[in-house]
């Protein structure tokens, strides 16, 4: 004859009054957080949104990058070098990549928060930075940035639109980067000295020649930072774990080659907006012919 349970998830036993009490305790706390929007999935969505949101990027009218311009900084393809074996293909652009755990318990970004390169152009809240002055000096906004001088790079973060600058500093045996130990680039709200970053022309033997030019936008350069005089990298061969995916580390190291000239790895593009369509960059235009010039001519300057 089978035994029969007599006893239920209905039947009072023990400290049954106590469970009931804790149970209604826990829904009325979720309903006071999700009222205030303080849930954990809530602040995660906030965060993505806001980090995500689609961004407009300045249009440059003569060629050149001005202060208070919003471009997105684009490490170009160059896939088929040397390297090729080690490297991802196609245009990384530096992004804003905040720490997994401590995304989930705030919606402001934890200074100093990370940053990385992804395989995107496409304008959002966390890759569109703004070119600013050194200073405070506020009758910069609209001037030329010249190769050479000192600018910083800001980011607006979380939701009160703080400005985060892109920063760096020596390496020691407690702050490097996480995986070649080099020389660690971060987002602080700091106004310092260690936020100053300068142009510097791509080829080597024009340097001197370019020192106080226009910066063009959307061409190659090196950016260097001035503090450490170390030239912004990206480790297309180190992938890091973020936020938002696998992503590839960005560090503060001169790569030299042979010749004692920056590797690929230190080139960058100040990219702006494409005037056709407000919604991508200058690098979806498609590029003109080879037999056809006029594009180019008529991008430098030259009358035909």
């Amino acid at each position: 004859m089978a035994v029969r349970n007599l006893y239920g998830p209905g039947v009072r036993m023990g400290n049954w009054n106590e469970d009931v009490f804790l149970e209604e305790e826990r829904m009325r706390d979720f309903l006071e957080k999700r009222e205030k929007g303080e849930l954990l999935i809530q602040r995660n969505r906030r965060l993505k949104k806001n980090l995500l949101r689609p961004m407009e990027l300045s249009i440059s009218q003569d060629g050149f990058v001005h202060y208070g311009d919003k471009v997105i900084l684009v490490n170009p393809d160059h896939a088929r070098g040397e390297e090729a074996g080690m490297f991802l293909e196609g245009d990384m652009c530096l992004c804003v990549s905040p720490d997994e755990v401590k995304a989930q318990l705030c919606d402001e970004l934890e200074v100093p928060c990370g940053v990385s390169a992804v395989q995107t152009t496409v304008p959002t809240g966390r890759n569109t930075f703004t070119i600013l002055s050194d200073s405070s000096d506020r009758s910069a906004v609209g001037q030329v940035l010249r190769y050479g001088q000192s600018f910083c790079l800001g980011i607006a973060a979380g939701l009160e639109c703080k400005t985060l600058y892109l920063s760096s500093d020596h390496r020691t045996l407690l702050k490097s980067s996480k995986k070649s130990w080099l020389q660690e680039v971060t987002l602080t709200d700091e106004n310092s000295h260690l936020n100053c970053w300068q142009a510097t022309f791509l080829d080597p033997q024009l340097r001197l020649e370019y020192e106080g030019f226009p910066v063009r936008a959307n061409e190659k350069l090196v950016l260097y930072h001035r503090h450490t005089n170390r030239a912004l990298a990206a480790h297309r061969h180190l992938p890091l774990r973020t936020y938002f995916g696998k992503e590839v580390e960005v560090a503060a190291h001169t790569h030299l080659d042979s010749h004692r000239v920056e590797k690929p790895k230190n080139h960058w593009m100040l990219v702006t907006g494409n005037p056709r369509n407000t919604a991508t960059t200058m690098l979806d235009l498609p590029a003109p012919p080879t037999d056809d010039t006029r594009a180019v001519e008529q991008a430098m300057g030259i009358s035909t």
